[in-house]
């Protein structure tokens, strides 16, 4: 039957539907976390059971196979990890929580939808879907202690939002101009005929600004530091994660079209990987705010991720998928220690993580764990996931490209190992111990296992992502 294909979609849909329902009384903000977090623990089942579905619905606007279902599991197990580790949520008041969590779910459903569709118009209402969702997430910030900056950091995440949708709609545009047609599968031969035309290039390259704005791509960044100090923690953990695995199954899915055009494509590429990677980096070496400071390390591995779709090949694109999911836990790992630092939910400076291995060993040794694997050291994910984009960029002929990468990757591991080097080599300075519960504590366990298992033993995973992209078209 068609309903089972769309099993996850109708059940995140439910969820949703149960906890607006939620949101119309007055329920405990435990209550709340635990339905939430349960409901999302069952649709990551669901997910894993839908694994191999295949097929077409919406006259085949919508496509399930291997590599949405991919995609649909590592966002419901992002999220999963993410609510088993924010029971506390502190930056959100207790009276809007299911609210919080109604606008998180519609998110994620957008997120899950999007990396099924195969026909621009559904991309387009998918994408909004979870961006105007995720944009009431971020003023949503308990206002403690007179905090206002997350008013701005909304304003501008929508601002720019909203500039990036229209030129992804102006992109579409041109592409169905220069082919008559809206669906992916009949795009592939229309461009081809159309290839050495500016319009096919400027058309794609703005296709893709829709979700390099996602991913936090130069020049498609600016929103990222303010909107990600702005936030609560908890919402900012979601924001540097989560969404991020649906922009890259859309660049992947988008990037496919641009083969017959590839090597104006890849300069493009190029240059953007270039300047995310030195901008991201230079700038976060100065930065005193932790979440900033990841703010600018996203757009450096933002550039990383480009790495892989320069190529335009599916090995390339498979490497790819590896990193972002291994981004996606390295940055859960980080930010579940700054959620849990956090005393009421305020940003957190470098220099609150002093003495972090007296006051909280796990969370010392989790966050050690996260820093490591973004600076890309072995036998981390982060290491395994880089050094795979290098050689596979190298193959392929970008000499130049990952000279600068590798130098790029030697600049982060300045900002990375400082935050170690606070958090083991200084003393407390008379700051109380961080109480854990139990849960926390699987959490940081599963992230640190996933983090070096990934890093360890890479081969099912790439084997797995290698077949999803094979089929995409």
């Amino acid at each position: 039957m068609k309903i089972a294909l769309f099993l996850p979609e109708l059940f995140l849909l439910c969820s949703c539907l149960v906890l607006f329902l939620l949101s119309l009384g007055r329920p405990g903000a435990r209550q709340v976390w635990g339905i939430t977090t349960i409901l999302a623990i069952i649709n990551t089942v669901l997910c894993v059971v839908s694994l191999g579905a295949e097929g077409e619905l919406f006259y085949q606007a919508y496509r399930i196979d291997l590599f949405s279902q991919i995609f649909k599991l590592l966002i419901l197990l992002g999220l999963s990890l993410l609510l088993l580790g924010s029971r506390d949520l502190k930056g959100i008041k207790e009276d809007i929580r299911p609210e919080y969590y109604l606008f998180l779910l519609l998110s994620v459903l957008g997120l899950v939808m999007l990396v099924s569709c195969v026909e621009l118009l559904s991309i387009l209402i998918a994408l909004e879907l979870s961006s105007f969702s995720l944009y009431l997430l971020v003023p949503m910030r308990d206002d403690h202690g007179g905090i206002r900056v997350q008013m701005e950091a909304g304003i501008k995440y929508i601002l720019f939002g909203v500039v990036a949708t229209g030129v992804m709609l102006f992109g579409m545009s041109y592409l169905f101009g220069l082919t008559g047609t809206t669906y992916l599968t009949a795009l592939v031969p229309g461009i081809a005929k159309v290839a050495a035309t500016p319009a096919a290039v400027v058309g794609l390259v703005m296709v893709m600004g829709g979700f390099f704005f996602k991913l936090g791509v130069f020049p498609f960044h600016f929103w990222m530091p303010d909107v990600y100090q702005g936030a609560s923690n908890e919402t900012t953990t979601f924001i540097a994660s989560i969404p991020k695995l649906g922009a890259v199954a859309l660049l992947i899915r988008i990037a496919h079209l641009a083969a017959p055009a590839g090597e104006k494509i890849a300069v493009v590429l190029m240059v953007l990987s270039v300047c995310s990677m030195f901008y991201g980096n230079l700038i976060a070496l100065v930065q005193k705010d932790v979440k900033r400071m990841l703010g600018f390390s996203g757009i450096a591995h933002a550039g990383y991720i480009l790495l892989g779709i320069v190529t335009l090949k599916d090995t390339g694109y498979a490497y790819a998928i590896y990193y972002i999911c291994g981004y996606m836990v390295m940055n859960l790992a980080c930010f579940l220690v700054i959620s849990k630092v956090s005393v009421a939910g305020e940003n957190l400076l470098l220099s609150d993580l002093a003495g972090l291995h007296r006051r909280a060993p796990l969370l010392a040794l989790t966050l050690a764990v996260g820093m490591f694997a973004l600076a890309g050291i072995p036998p981390f994910v982060g290491f395994m996931g880089k050094f795979m984009l290098l050689t596979n960029a190298l193959k392929n002929g970008y000499l130049y490209l990952v000279i600068l990468a590798a130098l790029n990757t030697a600049i982060s591991i300045y900002y990375y190992l400082s935050v170690v080097r606070i958090s083991f080599c200084s003393d407390p300075e008379e700051r109380g111990a961080v109480t854990i519960d139990g849960t926390t504590i699987l959490v940081s366990v599963a992230l640190m296992a996933i983090i070096i298992v990934l890093g360890v033993a890479p081969a099912g995973f790439i084997e797995i992502a290698t077949t999803a992209v094979r089929g995409i078209m």
